[in-house]
């Protein structure tokens, strides 16, 4: 017999696709017989510039309007031609060659080159820039230096278009996962004359990223952008590969409620989701042919400590505060048993390197660390403003974590929630004292999750910094010479970071979306890696009823 719970829920699915069919038909159906994929992307973006956004919900959009150099294979993440039809390196693996494929079109006909990828990482990498990403290029030779205003001339970077479809870049030290980082956004080329059309290279947020502005080289262009509603595209024509995209057009909705956009999916108004509300997950597992998938996912959720506010400028305190958190109650209960606890930055087995665990949940130990900061049993307690960004799972968590806090060290943590945009740009301004953060895999290598806290690092926004560990990252692991010593290297770095604690490491990820029968080529990866070239829909007969 079936569960009331279960009961119920069946009610409201067939009530809510009886609304949705007295209405017409699905917004599904119709994208299945259009070929027209709807799906929830989470937040509003910030925009759509591939060298100013940081996202999650942005870069599945950039992967749509525009294609790297290299692209990832969905099945298998490896590397295959984008841009660039083949690629080669020198013996000491230092110079790297892209051939680019003659064919490739910017959406308004012109041909890609590579003097588009020179001047498109000068200016990512150009300091009036701002972009938080431009540390991704730093094993190219100079690229830090031009980054950081130590070097002045931008063609002295390593890179160079030896003619029109040949790009040659440098690097300071061989780089395994530097193949990986041409699928990352903030390597991508951006049209030179459309950005200048709308003011100068480096300024941001310009119309230049428009519907009616935006040039792009992906699979898709943009078509309409309408704030807080929805972003429509549609098949590029000029697109080199355009005969294997069978998608004809892609719309994605904002959807930081959760619970609204789960609506819309049983309503059948979404393809797929972006997430799951926790408390149906478990309905969710018992249906037969379920929608819900979950897999293993590249990311750590933690929360990120402004080290130069009090009263979190005291290591004692965040130490504190880290082991009083019990990440097993939380991952067992609030997490329905989806997620793995995290004792640090990197998730475990990435690429087999394993990171150390230099705490656990110690009740004592946290009331005694307390103490001795000056805050015996919580008396004299400053309090603390715990930042998160609009979603029902990050309120969850911040109040089970709040309640930790109260029930182990007796003090008291106000939660601040706050909309995608604004809570952006707290991190950015260091507005906070604590904040909700996830660091999701651009590629598959521990140096992804490390070189995020080098001093100055775009994506550091906790005050950490040590000479030491950025010659360790920037240096010492490239120049290793076995993977062995590479991962050793890397060990000694995050036990120096964990040991000063910028961040609380909650949980290592794994995604939980609602996807409908149709959708096809959307393989579950490790990297939640989208590629819209291999999507497809296909009309199931249980879904057009109507």
């Amino acid at each position: 017999m079936l569960s009331n719970t279960l009961k119920l829920f069946t009610i409201i699915l067939f009530s809510s696709l009886l609304m949705a069919c007295m209405g017409g038909e699905s917004k599904v159906t119709t994208g299945n017989r259009d070929g027209i994929l709807h799906m929830g992307n989470g937040t509003e973006p910030q925009g759509l510039d591939p060298h100013v956004v940081t996202g999650v919900p942005e870069s599945r959009m950039l992967r749509a309007l525009f294609e790297g150099l290299v692209v990832k294979n969905p099945y298998t993440l490896e590397p295959e031609p984008g841009v660039a039809q083949r690629w080669e390196y020198s013996e000491d693996r230092r110079i790297l060659t892209f051939y680019l494929n003659p064919a490739a079109r910017w959406s308004n006909g012109e041909s890609v080159t590579a003097h588009d990828y020179v001047w498109s990482w000068q200016r990512a990498l150009n300091p009036a820039m701002g972009n938080l990403y431009g540390y991704m290029l730093y094993p190219m030779v100079n690229a830090e230096a031009y980054a950081t205003g130590k070097l002045e001339n931008p063609d002295d970077l390593g890179v160079k278009a030896l003619d029109d479809l040949t790009l040659q870049v440098s690097l300071n030290e061989p780089t395994p996962y530097f193949l990986q980082l041409m699928d990352h956004y903030s390597t991508f080329a951006v049209h030179r004359p459309t950005i200048e059309k709308f003011g100068k290279a480096t300024d941001r947020f310009t119309k230049w990223t428009r519907a009616e502005n935006m040039v792009g080289n992906g699979a898709f262009k943009l078509t309409e952008w309408l704030l807080n509603r929805r972003v429509v595209m549609e098949k590029s024509e000029t697109y080199w590969d355009a005969d294997k995209v069978k998608l004809n057009g892609i719309v994605f909705y904002p959807t930081e409620n959760i619970v609204s956009e789960e609506r819309m999916f049983r309503a059948g108004q979404l393809h797929l989701t972006n997430d799951t509300p926790l408390e149906k997950i478990p309905v969710y597992q018992t249906l037969e042919n379920t929608p819900f998938v979950q897999a293993p996912y590249l990311g750590t959720y933690y929360y990120m400590l402004n080290t130069g506010r009090p009263p979190v400028d005291d290591v004692r305190v965040r130490k504190a505060l880290s082991i009083a958190v019990d990440r097993e109650q939380l991952a067992r209960t609030v997490m329905q048993g989806l997620v793995t606890p995290a004792f640090a930055i990197t998730p475990p087995g990435t690429l087999g390197y394993q990171p150390p665990k230099l705490f656990d949940y110690d009740i004592a130990k946290a009331k005694s660390l307390l103490a001795e900061a000056g805050y015996p049993d919580g008396e004299g307690w400053p309090g603390l403003e715990l930042v998160y960004n609009t979603s029902e799972s990050h309120r969850k968590i911040a109040v089970a974590i709040q309640q930790m806090w109260k029930d182990t060290l007796n003090i008291k943590v106000t939660l601040a929630n706050q909309e995608w945009k604004v809570y952006l740009d707290s991190l950015t301004q260091m507005e906070y004292q604590i904040a909700r953060r996830g660091w999701i895999g651009d590629y598959v290598d521990p140096n992804n999750f490390l070189d995020m806290f080098l001093t100055g690092g775009g994506n550091n926004k906790t005050g950490f910094a040590d000479p030491l560990y950025d010659e360790l990252i920037l240096t010492k692991a490239a120049q290793a010479k076995t993977k062995q010593e590479r991962f050793a290297i890397f060990h000694q770095a995050e036990t120096m970071l964990m040991e000063e604690m910028p961040i609380i490491p909650i949980y290592t990820y794994s995604t939980k979306r609602l996807v409908a029968p149709s959708v096809k080529g959307f393989p579950a990866n490790l990297m939640d890696s989208f590629n819209f070239k291999y999507i497809w829909l296909q009309a199931e007969n249980n879904q057009e009823g109507g």
